[in-house]
């Protein structure tokens, strides 16, 4: 089956009627669970992403002090892992630079402070430093001035 390109989509959609978009949308949303949570960012988070960031700040707290009560090494790397994968769908949801540094800044934040011993595993050793390179490429693609607040927030981590 061969599936239609973005630009076949959207000028189809654009000639549909309104109650015949919104059922597709509906139809869309009911599919799968990803599309549900991207139409809800889209309808209702959109418009704030400030608020959204800081509900995306809570679910991080929310993950990590979860985590505090694991004494086993592998369970926590796999919650991490996890908790990654999270954070990277909602930073695809928003789809902005800023916001993307801010959450993946308050994840290497809490996993310093959260007193996981994360230097005697390479793997999450990695994974940290991972994330400090999305970081500094995220920052490089930004205004000067804002450049240099991140790079300074990130010498701090």
């Amino acid at each position: 089956m061969k599936t239609s390109t973005i630009n076949e989509l959207k000028k189809e959609l654009i000639e549909l009627p309104q109650k015949q978009l919104v059922d597709v949308c509906l139809h869309l949303a009911k599919y799968k669970k990803d599309n549900k949570e991207y139409l809800d960012f889209l309808l209702f988070q959109a418009h704030d992403v400030t608020s959204y960031i800081t509900s995306v700040k809570e679910e991080i707290d929310n993950h990590f002090s979860e985590l505090s009560h694991q004494t086993n090494l592998y369970f926590v790397k796999k919650s991490l892992r996890k908790l990654l994968r999270i954070i990277t769908k909602y930073i695809k949801y928003c789809n902005n630079s800023v916001s993307s540094i801010e959450m993946l800044m308050y994840f290497c934040l809490k996993l310093k402070q959260s007193g996981i011993p994360y230097q005697n595993s390479q793997l999450l050793v990695n994974m940290y430093d991972q994330q400090i390179k999305k970081i500094n490429s995220l920052i490089s693609k930004l205004h000067e001035d804002l450049q240099l607040d991140y790079y300074n927030e990130l010498e701090n981590l």
